[in-house]
């Protein structure tokens, strides 16, 4: 089973082409949708929805994914849930850089000295991160920076910041998965 969390453009098409694309690694893909305007409302429902999905599988080897806002998620539910985790350009400061979109950044400040202390060393070696060297949203060099010590990287050299196209990565994406 692979839960995939969209990013903050939650009605992309580009979405939907994610979700099909990672059928080909698993055909159970099961897309949960938040609000992305309420950080804590959304960090309580996906743990719910998540916890849920995963004990109603059979799947020893459940994953979760997103891109950008969807990323941040991943790696911090999938954590919480203890399930692996493959982020896309993950928006790592969504308190900084969006402000005016959402109706409360603040509350990812909170949220942040509310999670398990160096979640990323208790993490290390469960998520595998693609980033694109062409994200014209975010400074991807500061991303691998701030992951390089935790996680594996995969630099992705065309697509950019929503990752339309994931295919390139899927045999990455299943190893990691099966490992």
């Amino acid at each position: 089973m692979i839960i995939y969390l969209h990013g903050f453009d939650s009605t992309s098409p580009g979405n939907h082409e994610k979700v099909l694309q990672l059928q080909f690694i698993d055909d159970d893909v099961r897309f949960i949708s938040y609000s992305t305007r309420h950080p804590k409302h959304d960090m309580q429902h996906l743990l719910k929805e998540v916890h849920k999905v995963i004990e109603h599988s059979n799947d020893p080897n459940p994953i979760i994914c997103g891109v950008g806002l969807g990323g941040y998620w991943s790696e911090r539910i999938g954590f919480l849930c203890g399930i692996k985790q493959v982020i896309f350009n993950p928006n790592l400061n969504p308190e900084t850089n969006m402000t005016g979109k959402i109706d409360r950044p603040e509350e990812y400040e909170d949220i942040a000295t509310k999670c398990v202390e160096q979640y990323r060393v208790k993490n290390k070696g469960r998520c595998l991160v693609i980033l694109s060297r062409n994200d014209e949203m975010l400074d991807n060099q500061l991303t691998a920076k701030a992951l390089e010590d935790y996680y594996d990287i995969i630099w992705d050299e065309t697509q950019s910041h929503k990752f339309k196209k994931i295919s390139q990565h899927l045999q990455a994406i299943k190893a990691f998965k099966m490992a």
